[in-house]
């Protein structure tokens, strides 16, 4: 902690990342021990949180994550959307393909947004909002494969036929966002995707990663 900051505020902030790490709450004692406070601050911390719907306790007293910090959460989208939004449409208009930005929602990747070619005669259609098993699809496979650390590779991911069949899908993660877990990526309809695609989606996730920075 530095004078600038706010021991209060960094202790609420601990108790939501903590709560957002569970997925059976915690208890006031148990709060009390990660944190390394007393009781009586861990109540007036909830107390707080809870009347900003940040936090709610349920008949058993365990605290747990509110439907507030899933209100904050729906802001993020735009303002990652519009950042993302240039190197988009520069990757789409360059690769002839439909390109995206997609999150991780739970279990799921969400597109975000989407960007679609303005040359072509038919491309994918691919819309913002759709979601799939992170382990289907190069947009979610490429954020497994960062999630894990995987040392070989290119540094991109690439599916056939997963979520349609004809289509293929080049993907990268996007590296060094805090707070964010994505990848940008196109969907095509062909039977392989050509190889200067890969390196080039890599290229626009790095250019979406620093527009988010």
């Amino acid at each position: 902690m530095t004078a600038e900051t706010s021991q209060t505020l960094d202790r609420g902030l601990r108790v939501l990342k903590l709560l957002a790490d569970t997925d059976h709450g915690l208890t006031v004692t148990e709060l009390s021990h990660k944190l390394g406070v007393n009781r009586t601050v861990v109540y007036r911390l909830l107390a707080t949180l809870e009347q900003h719907a940040l936090v709610r306790r349920d008949l058993g007293g365990r605290a747990r994550v509110g439907l507030g910090v899933l209100r904050l959460g729906r802001q993020v989208h735009p303002l990652v959307r519009e950042a993302a939004l240039p190197a988009l449409r520069s990757l789409a208009e360059d690769i002839g393909a439909t390109a995206h930005l997609t999150l991780v929602d739970g279990a799921d990747a969400l597109a975000v947004a989407v960007v679609e070619p303005s040359w072509t005669d038919y491309h994918v259609a691919y819309r913002a909002g759709f979601r799939h098993p992170l382990d289907r699809g190069a947009a979610g496979r490429a954020i497994l494969a960062a999630r894990q650390h995987v040392p070989e590779g290119p540094g991109y991911t690439l599916t056939h036929g997963e979520l349609e069949a004809g289509a293929c899908g080049a993907a990268a993660p996007l590296i060094g966002v805090t707070g964010v877990e994505g990848s940008v990526g196109v969907v095509m309809l062909a039977d392989a995707v050509p190889e200067r695609v890969g390196p080039r989606v890599m290229d626009a996730a790095r250019e979406v990663a620093e527009a988010l920075r």
